[in-house]
């Protein structure tokens, strides 16, 4: 077999930026900004092709679809009506909006995003008479909740005070909670005792606790500046999915490990006085602490979200928390002794316009961290026959909550840095172009500098031992030559595809010269999608019981611990011959990749999303193809059998331009200056935000005490 040229480089073109290819997906939002011409996605197949005609449906400057549609339901056809209205800026009247609620959650969320511009355009009288009549009618509890939503994100008054004194008695908890926060707004009074429960009954739980003390709570006088707040911009940036400090387990990956370490770098920055990142707690989470505000360092302060779930709440259920996030977030920025400057938001979901709705109440600019996903693999993942229809609905979703956050955010950012980048960005999201300000900025990313954990040394030796072990099984009699450690690192998850990767290893043949070491996940199978990940695994390897003595599956690890890892790894003095892999999907960043480059090894990583602006094959480090298990093996023979001279000047490449460009203080240094030019100003210094809505602004301490829930003393 001829050996692979390592200096070959691989054309990124087809996923990292717009290629010679026709995309028809791209062509057809271009049209619609540009309002030259109708747009065609593709040629209408003989089959239905629901893609075709969402498209055209969603992006057909006049809105008629050209042909009968045979796949596209009603209701599909409305929502792309509505979402087209919305974008145009056409809003619907408060009667139509209301009645799109029963549409389903992509619809609830259009129309939410709607409801603001309604109620500007047509009243309070009007928009308050629609939710009474939908009141009035019979409805389902979960559209009641909903109904009372869309009434208190405006204060609406749609009923009198003993109907909604008896809404906050329901039995259902959504309802009861709707009402709980619309009664606050009614008529600005703090929820009376005898209004949040039935009779005699205590809160079920630790979020009805402390829904109903923030709700009670009194409004003490505004609490002098914090003395640790130097003058300058009050930031906050958001993480709503997963654990901040426990990156690998469920949901929390890397931008965990980025907001950690640039919510400190930026707390160091001149001209910004502080930081707060914003997380959600999920009820158990309040059980276990009721602290909504902690101290993470020096002017950089954790605040948590309550959110009504049983656990972690997912990307597809942020929908349904969307007011009640709006209103814990303008609550509690409202409560700090001084108001929120700026804040930036990532991921196009419905957490993220929750915040930015928050942003306007509270009268904070906005920053929004735009990436074209899932846009650059529409036409790939949907246009072809048999595609599935719900999977491109939700993409659609995901698609017009980021056109509403480019709407809504005073500044836009993209990612990895400048030209190519940005050039994507543009390509992507055409409305961009068109903005003042002229043409995106892309900051690059990066990470903190490494340190030494104090107690990092005996787990580490241990982990290190099992890798040896695995070592001498795979060398077997033959001590000629050592195998070589495959380490990849990430949470468990599709997009991550360690199943990919683990079947490519064995497929390919590749477990003959390698021990593959997977860092990530739980300790526990308490989270569905990652005992799903490791049944696949198992699967994968159960056909090359060799290679199943070869791989190591290791729980996720703090990452100065995975970091010191790999740093033990990649010295040679230390008896190991290691390489990094990525098998992701995509990544739109790869921090864990900037993080192997960062401490000394070859690192090969996915061709296809962001990695490319700072990664080039050959020179700093291999891009290989992961969109199959027959490519990514290909990728991982390359990278075994790049000679050792040739890997250590790569390394040595990749870890100079890591520690000179991609640091987190790089980082916030970019940032801060965008944040000062958005932070509204006044010839005071500030801004006068819009009157909060959802009661009254509280201000019960200034940010170094702690705001305490559940009558617990504040810490």
């Amino acid at each position: 077999m001829q050996r692979p040229d390592p200096a070959v480089p691989v054309d990124p073109a087809p996923w990292g930026r717009p290629s010679g290819r026709p995309d028809p997906f791209a062509a057809a939002r271009a049209a619609y900004w540009k309002r030259a011409h109708r747009p065609s996605p593709g040629r209408r197949s003989a089959a239905p092709n629901l893609f075709a005609e969402l498209v055209r449906a969603e992006y057909r400057p006049d809105g008629a679809p050209a042909d009968r549609p045979a796949a596209a339901t009603s209701g599909d056809l409305v929502l792309a009506g509505l979402r087209r209205r919305v974008r145009a800026g056409r809003t619907p009247p408060p009667e139509t909006c209301v009645r799109l609620l029963a549409d389903g959650d992509h619809a609830r969320a259009a129309v939410f995003d709607a409801w603001p511009e309604a109620v500007r355009r047509h009243g309070t009288e009007r928009a308050a008479a629609a939710v009474r009549r939908a009141l009035h009618g019979t409805r389902p509890p979960h559209l009641v909740a909903t109904l009372l939503d869309l009434a208190a994100a405006e204060s609406l008054v749609p009923l009198a005070r003993p109907e909604l004194l008896r809404l906050a008695r329901a039995p259902e908890r959504t309802v009861r909670h709707a009402a709980w926060r619309l009664l606050a707004a009614h008529d600005g009074s703090l929820l009376p005792p005898h209004a949040a429960v039935t009779p005699g009954t205590r809160p079920a739980d630790a979020y009805e606790r402390v829904l109903r003390e923030a709700l009670r709570a009194p409004a003490p006088p505004a609490a002098p500046e914090n003395p640790e707040l130097r003058p300058g911009t009050l930031i906050a940036q958001s993480m709503l999915l997963g654990h901040l400090d426990r990156p690998g387990e469920g949901l929390s990956g890397g931008l965990g490990v980025l907001l950690g370490a640039l919510g400190d770098a930026l707390a160091r920055t001149d001209g910004v006085a502080g930081v707060l990142t914003l997380v959600t707690a999920c009820v158990p989470e309040l059980e276990a602490d009721p602290v909504l505000l902690r101290r993470r360092g020096p002017r950089h302060w954790v605040l948590r979200l309550p959110v009504d779930s049983p656990r972690q709440v997912r990307p597809e259920e942020l929908g349904r928390h969307r007011e009640a996030l709006a209103w814990w977030a303008t609550r509690l920025l409202g409560s700090l002794g001084r108001p929120v400057d700026v804040l930036h938001v990532r991921y196009a979901d419905d957490g993220s316009l929750a915040l930015a709705e928050a942003a306007r109440r509270s009268g904070a600019a906005v920053v929004f961290t735009a990436a074209p996903d899932p846009h650059r693999q529409m036409t790939e993942r949907h246009a072809a026959p048999g595609s599935d229809a719900n999977a491109l609905r939700h993409d659609l979703h995901r698609v017009f909550v980021a056109d509403r956050l480019v709407d809504r955010a005073d500044r836009v950012v993209g990612i990895a840095g400048p030209g190519r980048g940005v050039d994507e960005l543009l390509h992507h999201f055409p409305q961009l172009a068109g903005r003042a300000g002229g043409v995106p900025d892309a900051p690059p990313e990066g990470i903190p500098p490494y340190r030494l954990p104090a107690d990092a040394g005996r787990r580490i030796d241990s982990l290190l031992e099992a890798v040896a072990t695995g070592l001498g099984a795979a060398a077997g009699p033959d001590r000629s030559r050592t195998p070589t450690v495959l380490l990849t690192v990430g949470r468990l998850h599709p997009v991550k595809q360690q199943d990919v990767l683990v079947r490519a290893w064995a497929e390919s043949g590749a477990f003959r010269e390698s021990v593959l070491v997977c860092v990530g996940g739980s300790p526990s199978d308490a989270d569905p999608a990652e005992s799903a990940m490791r049944a696949r695994v198992e699967q994968a390897v159960a056909a090359f019981p060799e290679a199943a003595e070869r791989l190591l599956l290791l729980p996720a690890l703090a990452n100065a611990e995975v970091r010191t890892l790999e740093r033990r790894l990649a010295d040679p003095a230390n008896g190991f011959h290691a390489r990094y892999v990525c098998p992701s999907a995509k990544e739109e960043f790869g921090l864990a990749v900037l993080e192997a480059m960062e401490a000394g090894l070859l690192v090969a990583a996915p061709v296809r999303g962001g990695v490319p602006h700072y990664l080039v094959d050959g020179r700093n480090g291999l891009l290989i193809d992961t969109s199959c298990a027959r490519t990514l093996g290909e990728g991982l023979l390359r990278l075994l059998r790049v000679d050792d001279g040739a890997a250590a000047a790569m390394a040595r490449s990749a870890q100079g331009l890591v520690r000179s460009t991609y640091s987190s203080h790089a980082m916030a240094r970019a940032l801060a200056r965008h944040y000062t030019a958005v932070a509204p100003r006044t010839l005071t210094g500030r801004k006068a935000a819009e009157p909060p809505r959802g009661g009254p602004v509280r201000r019960p301490a200034a940010p170094e005490d702690m705001i305490r829930t559940g009558g617990r003393t504040r810490a």
